[in-house]
């Protein structure tokens, strides 16, 4: 992909999901947010909102999903704001929430996720990170490809992550069975899992009118961020990938909704599938000269069908 083949925006690092909506009319679209309780999610479900959509909030938390569809709706002044429940590790959660959705689905923003957990794994034994960043996303996307494919034109955003630098889908031993636990390399994999995801459900949907692109939303101190404990040595390690606390750029958490909203809605995207976004404007492979950018092995069209066999697998095993 040439630098000038690469999708640029009026929007930039310092954009907030508020300005890159604006303009945009979305009265009659339909969208779902995943983990929008909080941070990021909570300010994409927001701006969606605010440009006319019927927005639903999917939840593991009912109670605290209708705090945040109150406050979204008295922000925005649009009452169109739903919440439904859905715990992405549990696959009964992910079937009853797409049998229960009825219509076209224009927007799906899959935002929901964990980060350097210490080693968990789901009844089935799948690592954790893995299972929800990855599994649980790819289980409720795929179930919902006929409403998508509805919609006419449907767009997937996949939040992705720096982080995913620092591993590629190792398929030999991706639940940490024979290697020992990292969980900065879990949560690398799965990330670069989020890309990949992208990459083959835009090429695997294309006669649907489906489009999917995956984004890093920058760096935002959400809850699970702040709940990390990086020791000296961690830090050093994150360095290496430019993604270590000292190199953040903080953004607010309607700034770190920006590139999620802009691939959801922006006109400079329609039938744009399978890219990679940061700051609200594509970047080509990172290599040795730049800091930014997206690994080439999480753009790499075999290790995407490879994966979506893969993990086809595992959610219908």
């Amino acid at each position: 992909m040439s630098e000038s083949s690469l999708i640029t925006t009026p929007f930039h690092s310092k954009s907030t999901a508020s300005e890159v909506v604006s303009g945009v009319n979305l009265t009659g679209r339909r969208a779902v947010v995943t983990g929008a309780t909080s941070g990021i999610g909570l300010e994409s479900a927001r701006a969606l909102a605010e440009a006319g959509a019927e927005v639903t909030l999917a939840v593991r938390d009912i109670n605290t999903g209708k705090l945040a569809a109150e406050d979204i709706a008295v922000t925005t002044g649009n009452p169109l704001v739903k919440v439904m429940p859905l715990n992405l590790i549990d696959r009964s959660s992910i079937t009853s929430f797409v049998a229960s959705w009825r219509g076209p689905l224009h927007i799906l923003i899959n935002n929901a996720g964990i980060m350097a957990t210490p080693e968990m794994r789901t009844p089935e034994g799948w690592e954790f990170q893995f299972a929800i960043n990855h599994l649980g996303h790819f289980a409720l996307t795929t179930g919902l490809q006929d409403a998508l494919a509805a919609a006419d034109g449907a767009r997937v955003v996949s939040v992705s992550s720096a982080g995913h630098l620092r591993s590629p889908v190792v398929f030999d031993d991706i639940h940490f069975l024979r290697r020992p636990y990292d969980p900065f390399l879990a949560y690398g994999q799965s990330k670069t899992a989020n890309i990949l995801f992208a990459v083959e459900a835009s090429k695997r949907w294309a006669n649907d009118g489906i489009t999917a692109n995956a984004l890093m939303p920058g760096g935002v101190r959400t809850p699970g961020v702040a709940r990390i404990q990086v020791t000296p040595e961690e830090i050093a390690k994150l360095n290496e990938t430019r993604t270590g606390y000292p190199e953040i750029i903080w953004k607010t958490p309607e700034q770190g909704a920006a590139t999620s909203v802009l691939l959801a809605t922006s006109p400079l995207l329609n039938g744009i599938g399978g890219r990679y976004f940061e700051n609200c404007n594509e970047v080509g492979p990172q290599d040795s000269g730049n800091q930014s950018g997206v690994a080439p092995y999480a753009i790499d069209p075999e290790a995407a069908v490879k994966l979506w066999e893969l993990s086809t697998g595992m959610i219908h095993s």
